[in-house]
């Protein structure tokens, strides 16, 4: 089970370069195309103000992210690691 979902659309060039850095950190995530799957549109423009902004980052907590730096991304799993250490 991966920490967390990235919502994407295929021709985006921040989702292709933060997925390739995440692939090369090897961290696992699912996505979901959001020009493929109204409800993954919806979601995101629910948690962007009516934007479908992405790439959008929903963790397994239900934070999200909207175009983080890898950096943001490698902070949040810290974080929920810690959460669930305890």
């Amino acid at each position: 089970m991966s920490s967390f979902t990235m919502y994407s659309t295929a021709w985006c060039g921040y989702c292709k370069r933060l997925k390739a850095t995440l692939n090369r950190a090897g961290i696992t995530f699912d996505e979901v195309d959001i020009e493929s799957d109204p409800r993954a549109e919806r979601l995101v423009k629910s948690v962007n103000r009516g934007n479908a902004t992405v790439p959008t980052l929903v963790f397994s907590d239900g934070s999200a992210l909207t175009n983080p730096s890898p950096a943001q991304v490698h902070q949040r799993l810290a974080e929920l690691a810690e959460v669930s250490a305890r």
